[in-house]
């Protein structure tokens, strides 16, 4: 939980030092083209921002948590009977504490490139959002995800 929270002590002061930039009314929606369609007041946008970027993490993390105090038929596991035996339990809910905090990490960073983005389309005039690097990023976050996955299914495929 350290990690995760020194992780999201980092990405707070990044948009907060970042949205010093911002006009007062921030380009915040942006439709096919990488066009402005959605203005909200700077404060709404940071706020908002900051609220997302710490509760969504905080959340997973939360929820894992309580996953581990929650009797073991509550709990859905490939091979849950293997995983969740007296002798592994333990180590099978460190594990899952600890891949999602690594997910967790993963979505603070995608949310701070995505306030990045949202900072360089509103240097511009009209705000243009750079639609390549928003994919980019999208396609790094999403292989992230299956490498993820990959190894949560790895780990608990059948022993």
């Amino acid at each position: 939980m350290r990690p995760l929270l020194l992780t999201l002590v980092f990405a707070v002061a990044f948009v907060l030092v970042t949205g010093r930039s911002l006009p007062p009314v921030v380009a915040s929606h942006f439709i096919a083209g990488g066009a402005a369609n959605g203005f909200v007041p700077r404060d709404t946008y940071m706020h908002l921002t900051v609220a997302l970027l710490v509760a969504l993490p905080l959340l997973i993390s939360l929820l894992t948590s309580i996953g581990s105090m929650l009797p073991a038929r509550f709990i859905n596991l490939p091979n849950r009977e293997y995983w969740l035996a007296p002798e592994r339990q333990a180590d099978t809910l460190a594990y899952l504490r600890k891949h999602s905090s690594r997910f967790s990490f993963f979505l603070a960073v995608f949310i701070c490139f995505v306030h990045w983005l949202v900072v360089k389309a509103n240097e511009q005039n009209p705000p243009l959002l750079p639609e390549p690097l928003l994919f980019s990023g999208m396609a790094a976050f999403l292989v992230g995800l299956v490498v993820w996955l990959g190894g949560f299914v790895v780990h608990f495929r059948r022993p």
